[in-house]
């Protein structure tokens, strides 16, 4: 598989998404609706993915598109684009610049490209398999943890864990250094593990889309990234997502959260 083509356009949908989300930022009058699910869209998030489909339509008409605001269009190629135009809305509703656009490719189900860009700030982490991951064109690595009690652990909120969640996660964060412990930041909190400045991501209830781009990115980058079991992720898996920048505390990060209760 030659990844340059794929990087190519994965970085020219990062370009689009950005221009589309910029003008709206801390904007006045931010149109927000509610979905379904109750999560909060802004016209930023449609125009995003809107941008991004465009470009792929007409390039990789083949391909599938699985995004969070306008579905899934079927492909030919065993080949699945996966577009979050603004994971963390909130934060953009908000006017925090750690929201990010998460752009993944998928073969077979398997992520093999990522992109974690946050178009305010100007920060890029890309991910490619057999690649070293690079933060705005430099390579980065995770860094090295010694023992789980000095784990620096990230999480985007309590109140997506359901009440057994919750207890399986406040059974891990009680094993690591949880003064430390980071709130909020969505897929920021990956691309700053994979720089090497946080240790442990711990979260539930994903979506494809809100995971997929970062495997390559923390892969990429020396760590690692599975369910709550140790399994790779797959477009199958269940939402339980684990990011480790240092893969030998992930025997003590599942004993930690099997902890019964």
């Amino acid at each position: 598989m030659r990844i340059e083509p794929d990087l190519a356009l994965a970085l020219r949908l990062a370009d689009a998404a950005g221009d589309a989300i910029r003008p709206h930022f801390r904007s006045s009058g931010l149109d927000t609706q509610s979905k379904g699910d109750a999560s909060p869209v802004t016209v930023a998030d449609r125009a995003g993915e809107e941008a991004m489909r465009q470009i792929l339509e007409a390039e990789a008409p083949e391909d599938g598109i699985i995004g969070e605001e306008f579905g899934t269009k079927p492909g030919t190629s065993r080949r699945d684009w996966v577009l979050d135009p603004i994971d963390g809305t909130v934060s953009f509703i908000g006017g925090r610049p750690i929201f990010g656009t998460l752009i993944a490719l998928l073969v077979d189900g398997w992520p093999v490209l990522g992109i974690i860009d946050q178009p305010i700030l100007g920060e890029r982490w890309v991910g490619a398999s057999g690649r070293e991951t690079t933060f705005n064109g430099k390579p980065v690595r995770t860094r090295a943890c010694r023992e789980l009690s000095q784990a620096m652990l990230a999480t985007t909120g309590p109140h997506y864990f359901d009440d057994h969640q919750g207890q399986h996660f406040m059974a891990l964060a009680a094993r690591t250094d949880h003064k430390r412990m980071m709130m909020g930041g969505d897929c920021y909190n990956y691309g700053l593990l994979a720089s090497g400045h946080i240790d442990l991501v711990c979260e539930a209830g994903l979506k494809l889309h809100d995971w997929a781009a970062l495997v390559p990115v923390v892969e990429g980058a020396g760590g690692t990234m599975c369910d709550w079991n140790g399994d790779p992720l797959h477009a199958a898996s269940d939402g339980h997502v684990l990011a480790l920048g240092d893969s030998a505390r992930l025997e003590d990060v599942i004993e930690a959260l099997a902890c019964d209760h």
